[in-house]
């Protein structure tokens, strides 16, 4: 049984939503009062500073930024037998499927835009002890952003074949996150960087990309489309670099008239 005791009411409030959301039985003690017989997990914030008994875990959690649901996903997991290490895989494209692993069950699953993965892997695994990442090898320039960028966690490099399950009806657009977990349960070679050269295709296609987002039929250049390939910018940041040279010209003609 879980047993939420806190006097932080603000996470008192946070972590009961998060349980009756999921369905999961608990019940609620004061800080410092005899817990049930049947408890396994207490969850409290670090100003209780519980005593909890031996045998019994303690899942310790603040209040905001997802720090309950964090909580409720650790304790769930303890119940489960799943109390192993945090492992977050990655279906790497321009929105990237993430899923979040606790040992062997699935406790969180995102999918974002590629310039809010990183920050979404960071905040998941920020409480874990020595997490792992890993990131499927399909969509090389996405993927690379992402290890390169992931420099402060043990990254893997998995070989994603296979990952993308059959979708039935009713499952469409779930494809990336299953393949994420599929991707987070296969073991891969640990990379702390990657150097991807950009072959003329995949130029190409971040050109394609720019007219398609821009409002004034505008295609980025080459040397632009390869700082969008590197990740030091982004599509609409490279369209704004565009515009802002052809001001520039624009200014420049007028001066010397």
């Amino acid at each position: 049984m879980i047993v939420v005791a806190t006097d932080d009411f603000e996470l008192y409030h946070d972590v009961v939503d998060e349980l009756r959301e999921r369905g999961v039985a608990f019940t609620t003690r004061e800080p410092g009062a005899t817990l049930p017989e049947r408890t396994r997990v207490v969850i409290s914030s670090p100003d209780d500073a519980l005593s909890v008994p031996a045998g019994i875990e303690s899942v310790v959690a603040t209040a905001g930024d997802g720090g309950a649901r964090r909580a409720v996903e650790r304790a769930v997991s303890i119940l489960r037998g799943g109390g192993g290490r945090t492992v977050v895989g990655v279906d790497p494209g321009t929105r990237p499927g993430l899923a979040v692993l606790s040992g062997d069950t699935v406790v969180a699953a995102f999918q974002v835009p590629l310039a809010d993965a990183v920050d979404t892997v960071r905040r998941e695994v920020a409480d874990a002890p020595d997490p792992l990442v890993r990131i499927g090898d399909g969509a090389r320039l996405q993927g690379a952003q992402l290890v390169n960028d992931l420099d402060d966690v043990t990254v893997e490099l998995v070989d994603e074949t296979g990952t993308t399950p059959y979708l039935g009806t009713g499952a469409r657009g779930m494809g990336d996150v299953l393949a994420a977990v599929n991707i987070a349960r296969l073991p891969g070679d640990e990379i702390g960087s990657r150097e991807i050269e950009p072959t003329a295709g995949e130029l190409q296609r971040i050109k394609d990309r720019s007219r398609r987002q821009s409002a004034d039929d505008r295609t980025i250049d080459e040397g632009l489309a390869r700082r969008v390939a590197a990740g030091d910018l982004t599509v609409a940041e490279a369209l704004e670099a565009h515009r802002g040279r052809d001001r520039g010209v624009a200014d420049s003609g007028d001066a010397d008239e």
